[in-house]
C-alpha cells in the first residue's frame, strides 16, 4: 500500500529514499570504503612472496565485496530541476540484464518512463491507497528500484518471463493457410512461453514495458504481443473481487482489440492504463495465439443464445454506389432466411437517393446517413476515394457488437455465433491478413479516434480500407472459410477442385455459410447466366451454380421489393445483344468475350461499357454514367483491344 505524502511536500519528492534510508545507504557506503582501505593498509612484516599472495587475494575479496556493496546500496540520483526524470547507477545485474537483451534484442525497450506522470495516474485511482502488491515486466534493475521508491508501501512482485524461441515468427502465428477441414494435419499454433510468477501475491497493478522499432514492423512483433499477452494472462488468472490494472509503457499504441478503449482508465504520454473486464479478457485468452488455429469450429453450433441481442447487429455500408442497393436488399432477405432477427443497421452517404432508401427500409435495413471519409492517399474520382467511411461502423455505439458484411454477398446459414467472438474476428485473405468482407466489430468512439488519428501515416498495403484495418488489427482471430466462401477460381485449381466449389455454391441444404459474389454482380447480369463468362479476365468470377443460387434468393423477396434490382432498358438491350454474339460465335461456354486489358473495364456492348462497376455510355468520345449523367475519366488508351466501332 502506498503511503500518502505529507500536504507540505511536492510529488516530486516521492522517488527520493528517506533521511533515514539515505543514512543507512551512507554508513554501508563509508563501511566498505573503509574496510578496503583498511585492507590497503597492510603492515610491512609481511614482505615475503606467499604473505604477499595472501595478503593481495585477501585485498582483491575485500575490494570485490566494498565494490558490490556501494553497487546495490547506492541511492538514486534525481534532478531537482526536472523531478519527472530519475537516474540510477548502473548494478551489475544491469549489466547481466543488458548482456542478457543483447541475447534477444526483441524485448529491448528504449521507451522513456515519466515516474512523475506514473506518479499523478496512480494518485487520480481512488482506490490505491488499497493496494497491495505490484507486478513489473520487462524492466531494468534501476527502473525496479524507482519503483519501489515511487511506492514504497507495495510488495514489488518481478515477474520473468521466457522469450519466444527465436523460430517463432508472425508469419507463423499468422500463416497464410490452414488446414481448415483437417484433411492431411491438425492446425498447431506455437508454444508460448508462460509469465512465471513468485508465490502467490495479490496483484493489484501489472507494469510492462513494451518494445517500439517505429523503423521496422513494430505492430507485428511477437515479442511485443508476447509481452501484452503475458499481462493479460495475468490480470486475467485474479481470483478475487478487486480490480486488476494494467499500465503499459509503450510509444507505440498497444493491441487495440487486446486492451480495449473500453477499458482504457487514462492515457497520458507514453502511458496507456486499462482496467480490462477479466471475464472477457479470460474468453480471449481462451482463443488460439493467432491465426494458426480455428478460433471456431469448421461445424459451429447455429444455436446461439445472447443476453445481449438487442445490442447486436448485423452491418454494412453503401458510399458513392447506388448500383450495390439491389445486393444490400438480397443481402438483407438472405439473413432473415438464414434465421436471425438481430437489427440490420446499413450507413449511407448522401449520394444514395430517397428512392432507394426506400427499398433498403422497406427489406429491413435501418438507414443511418453519415459524412463520407476521404482516403488521403487516394487519387480523385479513384475507386478507393471514399472507402474509408467504413470506420464510421465504430461510431455504431449503441452497439455492443457488429457483424459487418459485404452488400455483395449471401448469408446462407445463420452466422450468429460470431456475436459470441471479439474483435476482429475474419477469414484469412493471404499471407498474415484478414479479409474484411465479413468480420466482428466491436464499436467504440475511442477506436474511431485511433482510426482516424493515423490516416496520413499508415499505409494500406491494397490503398483501401481493408489494408488499412489489417495494419491496425494485427491481432485478430481466424474463423473458417466456409464464413466468407469467395465465389472464385484460381488459375491453378484442379478440375476436382472446381467441382467441390461449384457443389458448395449449389448445395441444397447449404454447406456455405456465407458466399461472397466477386466480379461482376448478379444483379448486372440476366438471370439465367453469369455475365463474368463475358470477359476473360473475369471468368475466374464466373459461375452459373452460385449465380442461380443469388436468384433464388431474389426471387424469395416480397414482390415490391424487385423493382429495385430491375435491369434499365438500355441495360437489358446490351445484355441480349451480348448474348446473341455468343451464340453467332458458338463459344464452347456459350457466351460471347472481348479482350479487355484494363481490369477495371467490366464488360462492352455496342457503345456501352461497365467501368469500375457502373454503366458508361460511350457517346462523341466522352464516357457518361448512364444513370446520373456524371462525366468521368476516360478510360485509358489500350484499355479496349477491339474498337467499340466495330461491336
Amino acid at each position: 500500500m502506498r503511503g500518502s505524502s505529507p500536504s507540505t511536500v511536492e510529488p516530486r519528492h516521492r522517488l527520493s529514499a528517506s533521511a533515514e534510508e539515505t543514512s543507512k545507504r551512507k554508513f554501508l557506503r563509508d563501511k566498505g570504503l573503509r574496510d578496503v582501505e583498511k585492507a590497503l593498509q597492510v603492515p610491512i612484516q609481511y614482505r615475503n612472496l606467499n604473505c604477499k599472495l595472501s595478503t593481495l587475494k585477501l585485498v582483491l575479496v575485500v575490494i570485490a565485496l566494498g565494490t558490490l556493496v556501494t553497487f546495490f546500496h547506492s541511492p538514486a540520483v534525481h534532478i531537482a530541476d526536472h523531478p519527472s526524470t530519475s537516474i540510477s547507477r548502473p548494478s551489475l545485474v544491469d549489466l547481466w540484464i543488458g548482456e542478457d537483451a543483447a541475447a534477444d534484442p526483441r524485448y529491448i525497450s528504449t521507451a522513456e518512463v515519466d515516474w512523475e506522470q506514473i506518479s499523478d495516474i496512480i494518485d487520480k485511482l481512488n482506490d490505491s491507497t488499497e493496494y497491495q502488491g505490484i507486478g513489473l515486466l520487462n524492466f531494468n534493475v534501476s527502473e525496479i528500484d524507482n519503483w519501489k521508491h515511487l511506492l514504497p508501501d507495495l510488495e514489488h512482485v518481478v515477474l520473468n518471463l521466457d522469450h519466444l524461441p527465436k523460430n517463432v515468427t508472425w508469419e507463423s502465428l499468422y500463416p497464410e493457410w490452414i488446414d481448415e477441414e483437417e484433411e492431411f494435419e491438425v492446425p498447431t499454433c506455437p508454444s508460448v512461453p508462460k509469465l512465471k510468477v513468485p508465490g502467490k501475491p495479490r496483484i493489484d497493478i501489472i507494469a510492462v514495458k513494451l518494445p517500439c522499432d517505429k523503423s521496422g514492423r513494430w505492430s507485428r512483433d511477437v515479442a511485443r504481443l508476447h509481452l501484452q499477452l503475458a499481462a493479460a494472462s495475468l490480470a486475467a488468472s485474479a481470483k478475487s473481487y478487486h480490480p486488476v490494472r494494467v499500465l503499459l509503457v509503450t510509444d507505440c499504441f498497444p493491441v487495440p482489440n487486446l486492451f480495449t478503449c473500453k477499458e482504457l482508465i487514462s492515457h497520458e504520454g507514453n502511458l496507456w492504463l486499462y482496467q480490462p473486464n477479466l471475464n472477457v479478457m479470460r474468453e480471449k485468452l481462451n482463443l488460439p495465439v493467432g491465426s494458426c488455429e480455428l478460433a471456431v469450429p469448421l461445424k459451429a453450433k447455429e444455436n446461439f443464445y445472447s443476453e445481449g441481442a438487442h445490442r447486436e447487429a448485423y452491418a454494412t455500408i453503401l458510399h458513392s454506389a447506388q448500383v450495390y442497393v439491389c445486393g444490400a436488399i438480397v443481402a438483407a432477405q438472405s439473413i432473415r432466411m438464414a434465421g436471425s432477427t438481430r437489427d440490420l443497421v446499413i450507413l449511407v452517404d448522401e449520394t444514395i437517393s430517397d428512392y432507394h432508401r426506400g427499398g433498403l427500409e422497406a427489406a429491413g435495413w435501418k438507414v443511418r446517413t453519415i459524412q463520407r471519409i476521404r482516403n488521403p492517399k487516394a487519387e480523385k474520382d479513384a475507386y478507393n476515394e471514399w472507402n474509408y467511411s467504413k470506420f464510421r461502423l465504430w461510431q455504431l455505439t449503441d452497439y455492443d457488437k457488429i457483424i459487418f458484411i459485404d452488400a455483395d454477398l449471401l448469408i446462407l446459414r445463420n452466422i450468429d455465433f460470431l456475436f459470441e467472438m471479439p474483435e476482429i474476428t475474419a477469414t484469412g485473405n493471404n499471407a498474415t491478413l484478414f479479409n474484411s468482407g465479413v468480420m466482428v466489430v466491436e464499436p467504440s468512439n475511442c477506436t474511431f479516434r485511433l482510426l482516424m488519428d493515423h490516416i496520413h501515416e499508415i499505409e494500406s498495403y491494397n490503398g483501401g480500407d481493408q489494408g488499412y484495418l489489417n495494419e491496425i488489427f494485427t491481432w485478430w482471430h481466424r474463423i473458417p472459410k466456409h464464413m466468407n466462401f469467395l465465389k472464385h477460381f484460381w488459375e491453378g485449381d484442379e478440375e476436382e477442385k472446381k467441382q467441390m466449389k461449384t457443389h458448395l455454391f449449389g448445395a441444397d441444404p447449404p454447406i456455405l455459410y456465407v458466399l461472397h459474389y466477386l466480379g461482376n454482380k448478379p444483379w448486372i447480369c440476366f438471370r439465367d447466366y453469369d455475365c463474368n463468362w463475358n470477359v476473360d479476365i473475369l471468368q475466374e468470377f464466373a459461375s452459373d451454380v452460385a449465380h442461380k443460387t443469388w436468384w433464388k434468393v431474389h426471387d424469395a423477396m416480397p414482390e415490391n421489393l424487385h423493382k429495385y434490382c430491375l435491369l434499365r432498358s438500355k441495360q437489358k438491350a446490351a445484355l441480349e445483344w451480348d448474348r446473341r454474339q455468343a451464340e453467332k460465335g458458338n463459344y464452347t461456354d456459350g457466351h460471347w468475350k472481348i479482350k479487355i486489358k484494363d481490369k477495371r473495364l467490366k464488360t462492352c456492348f455496342e457503345d456501352f461499357c461497365y467501368w469500375e462497376s457502373m454503366l458508361w455510355h460511350w457517346g462523341e468520345k466522352n464516357w457518361t454514367d448512364n444513370a446520373t449523367n456524371v462525366t468521368p475519366s476516360p478510360p485509358p488508351p489500350g484499355a479496349i483491344t477491339t474498337s467499340l466501332s466495330s461491336l
